[in-house]
């Protein structure tokens, strides 16, 4: 009976996800399910146009920088939140989940007017220094997750032999850490990827990323092509998942 009612509630939010898939094969000049017909004309459409395929390579672009700045800030916070003990350490996580518990409104807001200050409003830059803070939450948890699992007994053994400090971090410590590391960083970029609501406030004409394209055809025009769009990203999402999922249970191999 449980396992019934779950499979029910999952059917229940994921149905609406999936209809989008047959919906962008769609020969229907609008949105319509069932579609009339099937074709390929809207996959077409979007690969040959420039409207669409600029802020895809914006939005990868973008998200690829923002998991660096991400995971250059989240490394060191969750080695330093997890193996030290310092006062206000329960503040220090709260300000570091803090891009999760502040509403993307309110968040956009603020960027905005800081970004603007700065002059770093409608660049490349500004919104990955705005995506970079917004996906710390998520690829701070992975890895916190991650060294809290970790053998600490490695890197004495390691020591006690004559390694270094990096020698053990480099050659112990790092290739047990990578598959979980691996996993934050993916996340940062998906969430990155797939953010919209700051995009739209601070992205611009130059910097315009996919979510904020889809989100201007939505309300302008109801284009079809974001059946495509939503489909390719529903791919990549479910893509980043079964990826991460792999790099989970990959055994590291420590030198």
């Amino acid at each position: 009976m449980i396992l019934a009612i779950a499979v029910l509630v999952a059917l229940f939010l994921i149905a609406p996800i999936l209809i989008i898939i047959p919906m962008s094969f769609s020969t229907a000049v609008s949105f319509q399910f069932p579609p009339p017909g099937y074709s390929l004309g809207y996959y077409r459409a979007y690969f040959a146009s420039h409207d669409w395929l600029d802020p895809t390579v914006n939005s990868f672009i973008i998200a690829t920088a923002s998991m660096i700045v991400t995971m250059l800030l989240v490394v060191p916070a969750s080695f330093g939140y997890v193996r030290y003990r310092f006062r206000g350490k329960a503040l220090f996580n709260l300000l570091m989940m803090s891009p999760l518990i502040v509403p993307h409104v309110v968040a956009a807001l603020a960027y905005y007017g800081y970004l603007s200050s700065i002059k770093l409003n409608g660049t490349l830059a500004g919104v990955v220094l705005a995506h970079g803070m917004l996906a710390v939450p998520v690829a701070f948890l992975v890895v916190c997750a991650t060294l809290k699992g970790f053998d600490r007994n490695l890197e004495r053994a390691a020591m006690s032999a004559g390694a270094g400090p990096l020698r053990t971090f480099f050659y112990v410590t790092l290739p047990v850490l990578r598959p979980g590391m691996m996993v934050g960083a993916l996340f940062a970029f998906l969430a990155s990827f797939n953010e919209a609501v700051v995009a739209i406030f601070i992205s611009g004409r130059d910097a315009a990323t996919l979510p904020k394209k889809m989100y201007e055809s939505i309300r302008l025009e109801s284009d079809p092509i974001i059946a495509v769009v939503s489909s390719l990203l529903i791919s990549a999402v479910l893509f980043g998942v079964l990826l991460s999922v792999v790099l989970r249970r990959k055994p590291a191999n420590v030198p």
